[in-house]
């Protein structure tokens, strides 16, 4: 796959992940309206994947059932490492991905999350001989990967697999320079192999739609009128080299903001730049809790512990001085399931794609929020 959105307007991509919800589970007549909102805004790019809940049956009936298949493209991802236990039940997740969307063929098909800990399960279960074999048969139209780990790895895989027509990276502002996630070495290192490059989240699991105080005062000052996750989108929607631009949206609100800024993107300026390497330095001091709430964590927690949810609750006293506010959102997580109850076994952290230390920054939620 060439380089061919490295030269037009990037687009917003609907990532469909954080779907809303009713008691009884997606809210699909939401979904609804948010694709036909989507749709007749001219954006055409759905991310789903294997793991993530019913989001593949879901976007089935809110877009396959009701669009020409040639009107949008759609995303899905093979997972090596979770919900399979053999190349077999590995390789049978493509074939329920196509039953469960009923899209008969996906334009993006990629292998999901690798790591340092897990990529050698792609090799190991020959996933990537798979795939471009779907690709050969017509039923992948462009292979790529998800990637959270660093550089090095990247430039690996990068070098042993050139066949692969893109890469997913998460990119943000804020972690630009992180040497954790390495959003600007990451992006360096696909450009300098060719590379296209979907963008994850750009607005850091919602973190970066409610920025510290101080942040959202910069934005203010020089836009009122634009959200902050707006600065967010446009902030990686402006590099080059960019497919589309993934948000997770869970409402019809946030649709339409999103569809505000991005149906006429522009570039940000260089004053615009400026502020946002202001705001960088800003959350450079912060001491929140850097979890996306992916839920990654979770999945096998022996106690069930609410890991995403303990840490938002933290964060109100950490990034924003809400002690109350923080306590009451952490009393409403059942006993035996709150942060002093983990065993400190430490799969969540062979799991999250962040790299945290989940088991100290328990400690440290326990310590404030259980006095």
């Amino acid at each position: 796959m060439s380089d061919y959105f490295g030269k037009e307007t990037p687009k917003l991509g609907f990532g469909l992940m954080r779907l809303p919800k009713k008691v009884l589970g997606t809210d699909i007549g939401q979904v609804k309206k948010m694709v036909d909102l989507f749709m007749k805004a001219g954006f055409t790019y759905f991310d789903t994947a294997f793991v993530y809940g019913t989001s593949e049956q879901d976007i089935k009936k809110a877009l396959v059932d009701r669009y020409p298949r040639d009107s949008y493209t759609l995303a899905t991802k093979l997972n090596a490492f979770m919900m399979c236990h053999n190349e077999k039940s590995a390789r049978e997740q493509f074939y329920k991905s196509l039953e469960r969307t009923g899209a008969g063929y996906f334009d993006y098909y990629l292998m999901h999350a690798l790591m340092a800990n897990n990529y050698t399960k792609y090799d190991q279960y020959h996933i990537w001989d798979f795939v471009k074999e779907r690709k050969a048969e017509g039923l992948i139209r462009n292979m790529g990967f998800s990637f959270h780990a660093g550089p090095e790895l990247l430039d690996k895989l990068l070098t042993e697999h050139p066949e692969v027509d893109f890469v997913q990276l998460q990119i943000n502002y804020a972690d630009w320079n992180n040497p954790e996630v390495n959003s600007r070495l990451n992006y360096e290192v696909a450009r300098k192999h060719g590379k296209s490059i979907v963008v994850m989240e750009p607005v850091k699991g919602g973190k970066l739609a409610n920025p510290p105080k101080e942040v959202k005062k910069l934005f203010h000052d020089y836009a009122p009128d634009m959200s902050p996750a707006s600065w967010a989108i446009r902030f990686v929607a402006s590099l080059d080299g960019i497919i589309t631009v993934l948000s997770g949206m869970s409402s019809v609100a946030q649709m339409e903001d999103n569809l505000s800024y991005m149906k006429n993107f522009q570039p940000l300026n260089e004053e615009e730049q400026k502020i946002i390497r202001e705001a960088q330095k800003i959350l450079g001091n912060s001491a929140e809790i850097p979890c996306t709430a992916c839920h990654y964590c979770t999945e096998g927690c022996p106690q069930q512990i609410p890991i995403p949810d303990i840490f938002a609750a933290a964060n109100l006293q950490l990034g924003n001085g809400q002690t109350a506010q923080a306590k009451e959102r952490y009393a409403a997580i059942p006993e035996g399931h709150r942060a002093a109850d983990c065993i400190e076994c430490r799969q969540c952290e062979g799991a999250c794609p962040q790299h945290l230390k989940i088991t100290d920054y328990l400690k440290q939620c326990a310590e404030m929020l259980e006095q």
